[in-house]
């Protein structure tokens, strides 16, 4: 009973989300974007690990939430934009997947391999940012965010197994 009904939040949750999210006004959005970036990325900001992104854009979507957003580097600090002329690279995906792969629940490469995760444009700058991904320690994020990203991740992925489960079962009669 509590696995089907963690399997119908992690399968209609996003569906549930995406009109709050995008009712939000994009102000709202940069600022959420830009604390949380420079939360995540406190390190490589000060390290000036960004400086690749310097000009260019970079475009995340979460595509089931129908979200997106613009981000660069300018004159030494990160950009969040809601739109652009043209992005260099876009990274794109499911938000139950983008969720997995912060928490680090989900492999970006198998998920790009399996066609869950996007990602288009300058080859090189999607390595750089996937390596920059790659770097960030999560135990250094403060313990609320690091508790809940774990705990929202835990609750997806024990959701997507018990999905891909019962699909198996339907498979085999």
């Amino acid at each position: 009973m509590i696995a089907q009904l963690r399997k119908q939040l992690v399968q209609n949750g996003p569906a549930l989300l995406r009109v709050p999210a995008k009712l939000a006004p994009f102000p709202l959005q940069k600022k959420v974007m830009l604390d949380g970036l420079a939360m995540v990325f406190k390190e490589a900001l000060e390290d000036g690990d960004f400086e690749f992104l310097e000009d260019r854009w970079l475009k995340v979507e979460v595509r089931d939430l129908d979200l997106r957003w613009y981000i660069s580097y300018q004159n030494e600090q990160l950009v969040v934009a809601e739109h652009v002329e043209q992005e260099d690279v876009s990274f794109s995906g499911e938000c139950n997947d983008l969720v997995l792969i912060a928490a680090r629940k989900e492999d970006p490469d198998t998920l790009f391999f399996q066609r869950r995760l996007r990602i288009e444009g300058d080859t090189e700058l999607g390595l750089e940012v996937k390596n920059l991904m790659d770097s960030i320690d999560l135990d250094s994020l403060p313990a609320p965010a690091k508790f809940v990203l774990h705990q929202s991740a835990d609750f997806i992925h024990k959701g997507m197994q018990s999905a891909a489960g019962q699909e198996e079962v339907m498979n085999a009669h």
